[in-house]
């Protein structure tokens, strides 16, 4: 009797588990968008907890509320603002929270799921390869086909997640090791060499910009070997893991690079240097910034703070200090961000590519909007300029509300919210000094920006939109 209890059990168990396992499935590969907001909102409160305790506090005393979840949110949106000093509030057990959080939050949930999942089982399914492919391509989160001509194909959705685990082991290795010598060289100990060089290149690469030391970058303002690691860094991070991944495979046939790679590369170029020129002509006479520098400091200087704008967040410089009309250009920059599937936030630079390729189109009167041969389809428009409204609504509303709570000035309040919502890390000083309300509406800007607003677009949506009626066309005046 009782052999057979067992056996009658266990086909009743084993169902009863594998229809929670075909439900969950079922929502991760129908919503991967939903799926994403739940997993990365469950982190956030999980480490916000974590980040709470008495034992992640260097001075062993319970962290506010706000000021856990503002650090929360910030590490997992890989963000790098904070409103406590960030080396000398958290204990060695608090900056491993950091680090692991800054790792989580560079990969992405959905792929993080994918890579474990692929570990445990040994081979990626469809549901799975279908889970990882919208984080490499917002468009898949929208139902329906899915064209295969674009950066990584469904096909290799299992070399990129390899990509991504060996790119980020890699490059942070590296980096740390070229930081660990250079530290080592400046007269740094062993053991904080070893520990700092850690933190800053997991800092560089998954472009969070947080410092482990009380002067920040203070003490290598003026090393450029130190800087150019953070910033070969920051830039590797940017570009995404999808142009990785291509660079990886056809790093030496520019030919086979896709439009993907190409939009991103040559537009992460071109801001990084029209960055770099307008801080020089708005800052070579500021002498509270580079004023008393020379020539080949300034453009280097310059160089650094624009490449960290688009999403890096260190800084050599006091920010506030900076003029109003370099305030602004950091403002664009910051709002554009990096790569799509990248450890940067922002618009990303494809969305702007996209959006300057279709009024240039507009402007010459042709009906199609190309680049590099490549014919865009209007779909990829469609979602580039909702990303584009959502994100400049996005900005104006927290606007709004910190200065509705704050009572700051608009300059330094746009500045702050654009670089929380680019996950940038930038500020003129005012998160410091925020409020608790202001830290909540701060934090929820950097999730919208991190989660990415076409996520957010699809996650509310509902599950089918289709119709089988058109509306008349009526054509109203624009402009």
């Amino acid at each position: 009797m009782a052999r057979r209890s067992r056996a009658s059990a266990s086909p009743l168990a084993h169902t009863a588990v594998g229809r929670l396992r075909e439900r969950l499935n079922s929502f991760t590969t129908r919503s991967p968008s939903r799926f994403a907001i739940l997993v990365f909102g469950s982190l956030i409160v999980l480490f916000t907890v974590l980040f709470m305790l008495p034992a992640a506090s260097a001075s062993r005393e319970w962290t506010p509320v706000a000021d856990a979840f503002f650090t929360a949110m910030s590490t997992i949106c890989v963000t790098g603002l904070s409103t406590v000093d960030m080396a000398t509030h958290w204990s060695l057990f608090g900056d491993i929270l950091v680090v692991l959080g800054v790792q989580i939050g560079a990969v992405g949930v959905l792929t993080l799921a994918s890579i474990l999942g692929m570990v445990i089982s040994r081979r990626l399914g469809l549901r799975a390869k279908l889970v990882a492919a919208s984080d490499s391509n917002p468009l898949r989160v929208h139902h329906g086909p899915v064209a295969e001509g674009q950066a990584v194909r469904l096909g290799d959705i299992g070399n990129l997640l390899l990509t991504v685990v060996v790119s980020l082991l890699a490059i942070e290795a590296g980096l740390a090791v070229l930081l660990f010598v250079r530290m080592i060289i400046d007269g740094i100990a062993w053991g904080e060499a070893a520990l700092h060089s850690v933190y800053y290149s997991a800092m560089a690469f998954t472009n969070t910009g947080f410092t482990p030391n009380e002067l920040g970058l203070e003490r290598f303002a003026n090393d450029m070997w130190f800087l150019s690691i953070l910033l070969i860094g920051v830039f590797l991070g940017s570009i995404g893991f999808p142009v990785i991944f291509a660079l990886k495979r056809h790093l030496r046939r520019p030919r086979q690079w896709s439009l993907h790679v190409k939009l991103t590369l040559v537009t992460t170029l071109i801001l990084l240097v029209v960055g770099a020129v307008g801080i020089v002509a708005l800052e070579f006479d500021n002498p509270e910034t580079f004023g008393t520098m020379n020539a080949g400091d300034t453009v280097f200087q310059s160089i650094f703070l624009s490449m960290m704008s688009r999403s890096g967040g260190f800084a050599t410089i006091d920010i506030s200090q900076l003029n109003g009309s370099s305030h602004l250009v950091l403002d664009m920059l910051m709002f554009v961000g990096g790569g799509s599937a990248s450890t940067a936030g922002g618009i990303k630079v494809t969305t702007l590519a996209v959006l300057v390729l279709a009024a240039f189109a507009e402007a010459r009167g042709r009906q199609e909007i190309t680049a590099f041969s490549r014919r865009i389809p209007s779909d990829v428009i469609r979602v580039a300029i909702s990303v584009f409204f959502w994100a400049a609504t996005i900005v104006a509303l927290s606007c709004i509300i910190l200065m509705q709570i704050t009572k700051e000035p608009l300059d330094r309040v746009v500045f702050d919210v654009i670089s929380g919502f680019g996950t940038v890390g930038l500020s003129t000083g005012l998160t410091e000094t925020l409020p608790d309300a202001g830290k909540f509406v701060l934090a929820l800007t950097m999730f919208m920006g991190r989660v990415g607003t076409v996520t957010l677009a699809a996650a509310v949506a509902s599950t089918s939109n289709g119709r089988l009626y058109r509306h008349p066309e009526e054509r109203p005046i624009v402009g």
